[in-house]
């Protein structure tokens, strides 16, 4: 049996923190043109030949829109207190304006309602990448009119479900959508310009703070925020081009959105960089970025390293390594989060993902995944390292619930602690989601004996290891 890093759950985490997992629509749901849903960036994208690695699309998935119930009950049954999910703008509102589409929001409707009828808060999010087709036909994030469509639609979920959604998420990596999608065009919707992804990168973050406001002044009762991925960015080496290379990646995957929200401008290093590619801004822009949120998402799955010699090798950390070819790196997340609380006045944060594709073993109708228990279990400790350093922390969610459509990677590549048969689309709980459920459930049976004054046991007492 494999013993793997367990947080001290005791005063680090308090009763209140919300533990989770989560995904996004157009990853599980299936159902790509069931029910009125209208296309989108990323049906489009699989159509691309050589876009996908394997081939493949979201037309099925894993068949989500059907099988809802009874992925809401498996939800339940690992024991976590929240369900993070994302909502297909084109499900609902096809042509990302004009009519709306009853049977989409119905079937939102009752998967919040299934969620609460189970003791899962629901944490939505509006913008998971899957733009309507409609709206890029017209330039999707570079037209300025998108953003007022995304606001009219951020209203309308709004007024459908808000009383009962813990939280709204306005958009979940803006720097992914604009980055990936508009300027190396690797991910939807395949345009290759730096000037269209920053102007994308600026609409996207004026309709967040848009949103925030016209939510705000409807009544919302949701609390409301935006989800970043971010990363520590580090010098490859201490010479004077690795250190001023890092800083300017920095500036371009952190600055370049944490200064608008929380500091009114944009990096000047970045706009002087960007030169003629820098994004057109009108008056009033940059005060409506830095609507004040209620909570902020960070997605963490390794560092950065910078170099002036062009990409690191991953490989040169001596670190494991993902699927993905992701350096396993958790004391980053701690250094990202400590910096994030020490440079911004940021509300109370939660890791919104976190997790790693890694190959599994399917044996005797078991699925074991040791080096993604040991890969989530760290993690965890990280983040109890940074709210041991002062850091709000208020939950931290595991990406993902299910393997799933990994975007340009398609089925190749398996984040979820639940196993996938695509085939058949049976769902098998890995050795980490039983580690993760264990480790709750620990939890909640401490809670309920909580007049026993804490740090009165040993780490080792406060949850019962268990591995594979």
């Amino acid at each position: 049996m494999n013993k793997f890093p367990q947080p001290t759950l005791g005063s680090t985490f308090p009763e209140k923190f919300v533990w989770g997992v989560a995904t996004s629509a157009f990853q599980i749901e299936g159902a790509a043109f069931a029910d009125g849903k209208g296309p989108s960036i990323w049906d489009d994208f699989c159509k691309q030949p050589g876009a996908i690695a394997d081939g493949s699309d979201g037309l099925l998935a894993c068949e989500h829109y059907q099988r809802w119930q009874d992925d809401l009950d498996l939800v339940a049954s690992l024991g976590v207190d929240a369900y993070r999910f994302s909502v297909s703008w084109p499900r609902v509102r096809p042509g990302g304006a004009g009519a709306w589409n009853e049977k989409g929001l119905d079937f939102y409707e009752r998967l919040v309602d299934g969620l609460l009828a189970r003791g899962i808060k629901p944490y939505l999010t509006l913008n998971h990448w899957d733009l309507p087709s409609e709206l890029q036909a017209t330039g999707g994030w570079t037209d300025r009119n998108t953003v007022h469509r995304f606001v009219e639609y951020a209203q309308g979920i709004d007024r459908r479900m808000g009383d009962r959604l813990a939280t709204i998420t306005t958009h979940n990596e803006p720097w992914v959508m604009s980055v990936l999608g508009y300027e190396q065009g690797i991910f939807a919707p395949g345009i290759k310009s730096r000037a269209a992804a920053m102007q994308a990168s600026h609409h996207l973050m004026l309709s967040h703070g848009l949103a925030l406001q016209a939510l705000r002044a409807q009544g919302s009762k949701a609390r409301l925020g935006i989800v970043l991925n971010l990363s520590p960015v580090q010098a490859a080496t201490d010479s004077d081009a690795d250190q001023a290379q890092a800083h300017l990646e920095d500036g371009k995957l952190l600055r370049w959105y944490m200064d608008p929200l929380f500091k009114g401008h944009y990096p000047e290093d970045v706009i002087g960089h960007l030169g003629a590619d820098a994004p057109v801004l009108h008056t009033g822009d940059l005060a409506a970025i830095a609507t004040p949120m209620d909570f902020m998402g960070v997605n963490y799955y390794s560092r950065s390293v910078a170099s002036a010699n062009g990409p690191w090798d991953t490989r040169q950390s001596g670190h494991p390594l993902t699927e993905m070819g992701w350096e396993v790196y958790p004391e980053g997340l701690t250094e990202l989060l400590v910096r994030m609380h020490t440079d911004y006045p940021v509300p109370p944060l939660y890791v919104t993902e976190n997790g790693g594709a890694f190959k599994d073993l399917v044996q005797d109708g078991q699925v074991h995944d040791a080096d993604r228990t040991d890969y989530i279990a760290r993690h965890i400790e990280a983040v109890a390292q940074a709210m041991r350093q002062g850091v709000r922390m208020e939950g931290y969610m595991v990406w993902s619930l299910l393997d799933n459509f990994e975007w340009a990677s398609g089925y190749a590549k398996r984040f979820g602690i639940v196993h996938v048969d695509y085939a058949t689309q049976k769902r098998t709980l890995k050795d980490s989601a039983h580690w993760y459920s264990n480790m709750l459930h620990a939890r909640k049976g401490r809670a309920a004996a909580a007049s026993i004054p804490h740090n009165t046991t040993t780490p080792a007492e406060q949850v019962a290891t268990q591995g594979a």
